[in-house]
């Protein structure tokens, strides 16, 4: 049978995937607006997709590479208890 702390240790991971789909999703939000602030600044459809492509594609990887490092941080977690 479970004691009150043994239910304190559990933790919970996201799973790749799942980090991989929260990337991608606030990206196409992200890809957006820079999109439209690239087009502002510079009124050239070539640089603005180029820029905004580049930037996209960087932050991919530096959004994905962040979550599973707090991944592995227990700090802030816990398991929501039923009232």
């Amino acid at each position: 049978m479970q004691t009150q702390d043994d239910i304190h240790k559990i933790v919970f991971e996201e799973t790749r995937v799942r980090s991989l789909v929260k990337a991608v999703i606030y990206r196409v939000i992200s890809f957006l607006g820079t999109l439209l602030l690239s087009w502002l600044i510079t009124r050239d459809i070539k640089q603005t997709l180029s820029i905004t492509l580049a930037i996209q594609m960087f932050l991919i990887v530096l959004y994905y590479t962040a979550e599973r490092v707090w991944d592995r941080v227990d700090w802030g977690r816990h398991i929501k208890t039923p009232r």
